[in-house]
Parts: C-alpha cells; sequence; structure tokens
C-alpha cells in the first residue's frame, strides 16, 4: 500500500465569506423567470421557483473562478492533478460543502426534485434530482446587502426620518423654546425653565433650599417635526421587464428588498405595501416579493394606480406616495364589466385618458406619485412628464445599474425638484 503525504493547508470552507459569497448569488437567487406573479409554488407556469442544484452549483463555480472568493494558488490546488479523472477534484467537494452550509445556515432549503427519475442511481450530491428554495431568511440578508452595496455607492447619508417644515417638542432639540402645554412630548429645557422662575419670584428666588419652579415656568425644547411615510411600492412585472436582451425585474426586486430592509430598520413608522401589476393588479405580501416572476403580461398602469390608491387612503399617515418602477407604456385597461382590454400597439388614446384620470384621483387624495423609467422612448418620456406635471410627483429616467441608489435617494430625501 503507497501513502501520499502533502502539505497540511488547512479547511478550504473556512476561509471562504460565506455571506459574501450568498450575496454574489443574489441574481441567481432572486432569478425572474417566467412564473406566476404572485409566486404561487401550485401554479403550472412556476417551473422555476424550485430551482435547480445544478444550477446553483454552476453559479457557485462561477462566482469562486471569476469574482475574486479564491485566490489561483488555491483554485490550482484544488483543481487537482488534471490527468487524475478517477476522482473528484477538491474544488468539486468544496462546492457540495458550500451548498451544504447554506442550507445549515438557513439560506435555502433541499429536496429531492418530485418530477425526477428517482431510478438513475445518481445519489444526493449536486445533481439534476435536487431542487433548492431561498429562504426567508436568505431574502432577507439579501436585502440587507442590497441596501448596503446601495448606501456604500451613494457614500455618507444621514439616515434618520422624515423632516418637515413643521416645529415639535421631540428629542433632538433644533429649535427655540416655548412654554409647555399639556400633550407636549416632556423634554424639558432647564436653562429656560429656572430663568422663567427666577424672572417671576426676583432676587429671593435662589434659596437654601433650590429654586421654586411652578407650573407656568415649564419650557420645553422644540425639534423638527418628523411625519410618518406610507409607500406602495408598484411593480411592472410585464414581459416587457425581460425583453430586448436585459433583465429588468431581478435589480427592481433587488430594490424592493432594499427599501423594505431601510424602512423596517430605519423608518419604524412607516409602512411599505407591494403592488404588481400586468393584465391587472394585486397587492402581494412583502414576504413573497422576492419570489414573484414575470409572465406574458401587458401594463395595465391604471388598476396599479387605482389599487394603490385605495391602500393609501386607509392609512393615517402625513406623508402617503407611490413609488412605480416600470418599463413600458400601459397597454391594459379594466372595463367597468371586469374584462381586461389590451392593445400593445403605441399609446392606445382610451388607455392613456383612463391611466391620466387616475392619476388625477391620486393627487385628490393627496397621493404624490414618483416614476421611475427604465426606458428613454420618446412617447414613454412624454407620458412620465404628464404623469409628473398632474401629480407634481418626480420622475427619474434611469437603468437597471442606477435604480437603486435613484429610489433609495428619493425615499431619504424628500425634496420638491422634478428630476429628469
Amino acid at each position: 500500500m503507497k501513502f501520499r503525504y502533502t502539505r497540511y493547508t488547512g479547511d478550504d470552507l473556512e476561509g471562504l465569506d460565506l455571506e459574501e459569497l450568498v450575496s454574489k448569488l443574489s441574481d441567481l437567487l432572486l432569478d425572474s423567470g417566467f412564473g406566476s406573479p404572485a409566486g404561487d409554488p401550485d401554479d403550472p407556469f412556476a417551473e422555476d421557483d424550485q430551482r435547480s442544484e445544478q444550477s446553483l452549483h454552476d453559479a457557485i463555480l462561477e462566482a469562486l473562478l471569476n469574482d475574486g472568493m479564491l485566490s489561483d494558488d488555491t483554485i490550482y490546488r484544488l483543481l487537482g492533478d488534471p490527468a487524475d479523472n478517477d476522482s473528484p477534484s477538491r474544488l468539486e467537494e468544496l462546492i457540495d460543502r458550500i451548498i451544504q452550509a447554506m442550507e445549515q445556515e438557513g439560506y435555502i432549503t433541499r429536496q429531492p426534485d418530485p418530477q425526477a427519475d428517482s431510478g438513475n442511481g445518481q445519489g444526493q450530491g449536486t445533481d439534476s434530482n435536487m431542487r433548492f428554495e431561498v429562504t426567508d431568511k436568505g431574502l432577507d440578508f439579501l436585502g440587507y446587502r442590497a441596501l448596503r452595496d446601495l448606501l456604500g455607492s451613494i457614500g455618507h447619508s444621514t439616515v434618520g426620518r422624515h423632516d418637515t417644515r413643521d416645529l415639535s417638542t421631540g428629542v433632538d432639540a433644533s429649535g427655540a423654546p416655548k412654554p409647555y402645554e399639556f400633550g407636549d412630548t416632556m423634554n424639558l429645557d432647564g436653562s429656560a425653565t429656572i430663568l422663567n422662575a427666577v424672572r417671576r419670584l426676583g432676587r429671593g428666588a435662589v434659596g437654601s433650599g433650590g429654586v421654586d419652579v411652578g407650573y407656568l415656568d415649564l419650557m420645553v425644547s422644540q425639534g423638527e417635526y418628523q411625519s410618518a411615510c406610507a409607500t406602495v411600492l408598484m411593480l411592472d412585472c410585464s414581459h416587457s421587464m425581460i425583453l430586448y436582451g436585459e433583465d429588468r425585474f431581478t435589480p427592481a426586486k433587488q430594490v424592493a428588498l432594499a427599501l423594505a430592509n431601510l424602512i423596517q430598520h430605519q423608518y419604524p413608522g412607516d409602512t411599505l405595501r407591494a403592488v404588481l401589476f400586468h393584465d391587472s393588479a394585486e397587492e402581494i405580501p412583502l414576504q413573497q416579493l422576492a419570489r414573484v416572476r414575470v409572465g406574458p403580461y401587458y401594463t395595465n398602469t391604471r388598476q396599479g394606480l387605482r389599487l394603490a390608491r385605495r391602500i393609501l387612503e386607509r392609512q393615517q399617515c402625513d406623508m402617503r406616495q407611490i413609488v412605480m418602477i416600470t418599463d413600458g407604456k400601459p397597454s391594459a385597461l379594466t372595463r367597468d364589466d371586469g374584462q381586461i382590454y389590451r392593445n400593445a400597439f403605441g399609446l392606445d388614446p382610451w388607455v392613456i385618458s383612463e391611466t391620466f384620470a387616475e392619476v388625477a384621483n391620486c393627487r385628490k387624495a393627496g397621493i404624490l406619485i414618483n416614476t421611475f423609467m427604465l426606458a428613454r422612448d420618446y412617447d414613454l418620456v412624454s407620458f412620465v412628464k404628464r404623469v409628473t406635471a398632474i401629480c407634481h410627483g418626480k420622475a427619474y429616467f434611469t437603468s437597471p445599474h442606477t435604480l437603486g441608489r435613484y429610489v433609495l435617494m428619493d425615499y431619504l430625501d424628500k425634496k420638491t425638484r422634478t428630476v429628469h
């Protein structure tokens, strides 16, 4: 029996940043596909809900070899001897261990594919018999990393709450003190309160027992009044979002996850709801946002705006807004009898006029519409500018690569100018 001795190099998995690797796999984990827009696993079109483990294997291999996760020396060592075809390379073994670690850490779940042939003798490794799904923990993590990466690309940004021109008796003292009134926050201004007592009592105010402060002497500090904001994220899931050789839907979902993470951790008083619009429109839970898919749908912008308006009208907030992410013109309309009218050729005058009417309804309800357009066609630009003019909102003509920066900065920086 022959023995082969080599230098011990440690555990390759220990030197790998699993969180960084999961972040690099976000495009695969948030893949848009062609399934049900609500991510219903029972839908016959939702065949990509449980993805092949082989696709996960290939994505990990791509990240390890081309994204700088491993050094060249480590890759060369893991590949082993090319002439030895009888045993798998250490790189293949490492990928299998990474998939197992992702499952153990709760980022994914694995299960056999019920449609695969169980009698092919291929075991439980990285093969076509195994499928994976992204867990809620994995989606939360991807939202956090998306938010961190987007804010990091912006630079230093003060993340607090939404400022207004009004003053309140908050904790941050930035305004002149005012006399205390019933209902004010007891954020007492000590200096102003004692000064009032001294003025009232005169020279005898200061004695051995201290200063006798009365109710009328109380002064409270004022800070900028910070309001709550109710937001409905309208996400276009029509077929055009993945056409023309570019996936616009996956970046839009990443932005939605980042925005949800931002609101959850930095603006606990705010609310965020999600609405998908296509042939029709429906609200989905935020937990399902990362699992939504595009489909062979048209763009019913009016129905999406109508649903978003009805949701916001039930919110008791000072600030209510719609964040609409789309790349196409309105091409569908819901008739009064519930039937869907569709016209994908040009800007249909009836569809456009009804959409503008719904935009006007949003304005009457005090709802701001901020549109993020992922296309620059002349007709679309004119349509978006008209929407902006009606509702006094803002329009951003951006791309999938800059969408996140624009959406987050718009949410963090509440200004009145229109950006084109």
